[in-house]
Order: structure tokens, then C-alpha cells, then sequence
């Protein structure tokens, strides 16, 4: 049976920690920022952990990423 390849386009958009948790990064941080309070951007600027339901599929596609 061949390897199980990367989904490639999920490398950079998510990061596995040591203990297994899927983290992920918040939408509205890219452009369009002067407006925003520095409160909103310092906000969107931390990365939660992803939601359970999520994570099983995610780790199927990441594959070996860790």
C-alpha cells in the first residue's frame, strides 16, 4: 500500500502540538488593518485550538505533519 501524502495546502494553515492538539489561525488578520482597534488585531492575533469534531479528519490529512 502506497504512503499517505500531505494535503499540501493544510501545511501552513494549521500546526500540531507535542500533545496532539490541532491549532489554527483566526480569519481577519490579513489586510485592512488600520482601521481595527489594536485590541481587535491583538485578539485575532492568538491561535485556539481547533474544534473536536474537527480534529480527527484534519489529522487524517495532515498525515505525518507534526
Amino acid at each position: 500500500m502506497p504512503k499517505m501524502k500531505t494535503h499540501s495546502s493544510l501545511k501552513g494553515r494549521f500546526k500540531i502540538t507535542g500533545t496532539g492538539k490541532v491549532m489554527r489561525h483566526k480569519a481577519h488578520k490579513n489586510h485592512l488593518l488600520s482601521h481595527k482597534s489594536n485590541r481587535t488585531k491583538r485578539v485575532l492575533s492568538t491561535q485556539p485550538v481547533m474544534a473536536p469534531g474537527d480534529v480527527r479528519r484534519l489529522k487524517q490529512l495532515l498525515g505525518q505533519i507534526k
